[in-house]
């Protein structure tokens, strides 16, 4: 990962935090990560994992595309490739680019995943998730989605349709890694 978005990670955890009014602690016992470790994190000392990171964002009441959108005072709808900020998990090597224009204000957001071979990440239930859909549409290799009790196994251009909120686990039960891009809705407010 970028030791600029390992930075900008801790700080914006750091940032919600406080803004929130939440101790470490308080954070620790809403998340179920330790104390030390968000402490770490905010200093940038670790890199938080997928799972991680997703609690974080349950217990600061926001998805973690919410958290990865950054506020600019300079709106463009143009976002180059080379400028796209991409977040590499530490624990499954998962990629996550963010494809979509900053600050558009649009219900919609775009994400291309880079999924390693034999690689699982739980993303648990989020309230500030709910009422959020998602497409994934598979362009190479192979991936197995859980919601609830229903297991997708998607194939190239495969696309599946999912509400968020609930948890999920995305698993790649194939040899080859798996790209896909992530459709994310948010309700109008």
């Amino acid at each position: 990962m970028d030791d600029d978005l390992e930075i900008a990670i801790g700080a914006r955890i750091k940032q919600l935090r406080i803004a929130r009014g939440m101790t470490l602690d308080e954070l620790a016992n809403a998340s179920a990560v330790s104390r030390a470790m968000i402490s770490r994190i905010e200093r940038a000392e670790a890199s938080p994992t997928a799972s991680l990171l997703a609690r974080l964002c349950a217990a600061l009441g926001l998805s973690l595309s919410s958290f990865f959108a950054e506020e600019e005072e300079d709106v463009s709808p143009l976002a180059r490739s080379d400028a796209q900020p991409i977040w590499r998990d530490p624990e499954t090597g998962y990629v996550r680019r963010a494809v979509s224009p900053a600050g558009t204000q649009s219900p919609v957001d775009l994400v291309e995943v880079t999924f390693p071979a034999g690689a699982r990440v739980s993303f648990p239930p989020n309230a500030a998730s709910r009422g959020m859909s998602q497409h994934v549409w598979l362009f190479e290799g192979e991936m197995e989605i859980t919601v609830g009790e229903a297991v997708h196994r998607l194939m190239p251009g495969d696309c599946l349709f999912m509400g968020i909120g609930d948890g999920h686990v995305f698993h790649n039960p194939g040899d080859e890694p798996a790209r896909y891009c992530v459709v994310l809705d948010r309700p109008r407010s």
